[in-house]
């Protein structure tokens, strides 16, 4: 191909700085057209004087020494493969926080397209949309409490997830129960059901335990709280749920009187709970 069919519209002056941002991507990908791969691949030796040709062979060669992962007498595509540090330092951080998401790796400055290339060979694990692990790593009783929180920050574990959390139900949810505030977006959890409540006041801020599940923060409400919260949504999740609760909290106890009558208060159910709470005195 002679060098007047090129027409360069472009010129690149700052080729270091090109250089980084191509090796911070982390792959280079390459077509190659017909009329190249046909005056590249001739066989035999050349005609009198001029530079010799590369075989189909050579060519093959060459390509995979630089990363080609398919090639084809049509066309190639050239694929660098990512470093050995990005691949570390991504497993460090799925490490640090159980559940990673590709908007966190903006931070440290490594491309997300890492995660879904680490996907492809095996490394991590994709538990839902934007959401990957470690591969094979070993997964909780309380996983989908993870995956909640990762999916919905700023979300609150509360009534049945929460009574289920601290062992005071006999009852398996289906569906992991979040609270938010009254103006925050209706979330959505791909592969995951989520039965959302909104709070307000001290009553979405107060009661808040933070535990850690599979490396990942995940507030909680209280056991207190929680009996409180059973009370005011009696409605949602029957009457003797708010019951039995309320007897595995006093009797393990989890919570005394006092802070049963503060929460009782801020979730302004005090009159609801007043006979069942004299019962216990």
């Amino acid at each position: 191909m002679r060098r007047s069919d090129f027409i360069f519209k472009h010129w690149v002056r700052n080729w270091p700085e090109y250089n980084k941002a191509l090796i911070s991507r982390g792959s280079l990908t390459l077509w190659v057209d017909e009329q190249a791969l046909c005056a590249w691949c001739r066989r035999g030796a050349p005609r009198g004087r001029g530079r010799t040709q590369l075989s189909s062979l050579t060519a093959e060669v060459l390509l995979r020494n630089v990363g080609i992962f398919y090639y084809s007498p049509t066309f190639c595509i050239i694929s660098a493969p990512m470093s050995q540090s990005q691949s570390e330092q991504v497993q460090d951080l799925i490490r640090r926080h159980g559940v990673l998401r590709p908007r966190d790796l903006d931070a440290h400055g490594i491309p997300r397209e890492c995660l879904r290339r680490m996907q492809r060979r095996g490394l991590v694990e994709r538990i839902g949309r934007g959401l990957y692990v470690l591969a094979g790593s070993e997964v909780s009783e309380h996983h989908s409490l993870a995956v909640a929180a990762k999916s919905v920050p700023g979300a609150t574990v509360c009534l049945l997830s929460a009574l289920r959390f601290h062992d005071l139900t006999t009852q398996s949810p289906h569906a992991v129960w979040l609270a938010i505030g009254p103006k925050a977006r209706q979330p959505k959890g791909p592969g995951l059901r989520l039965r959302v409540v909104r709070f307000s006041g001290p009553a979405l801020t107060e009661g808040i335990e933070l535990h850690r599940i599979e490396g990942v923060r995940v507030p909680v409400y209280g056991p207190g709280k929680t009996v409180a919260d059973c009370f005011k949504f009696r409605r949602k999740i029957g009457l003797d749920v708010a019951l039995e609760a309320l007897r595995e909290c006093w009797r393990e106890r989890r919570a005394d009187m006092d802070e049963l009558w503060r929460f009782a208060k801020i979730c302004r159910v005090a009159n609801v709970m007043r006979p069942y709470l004299e019962s216990l005195e």
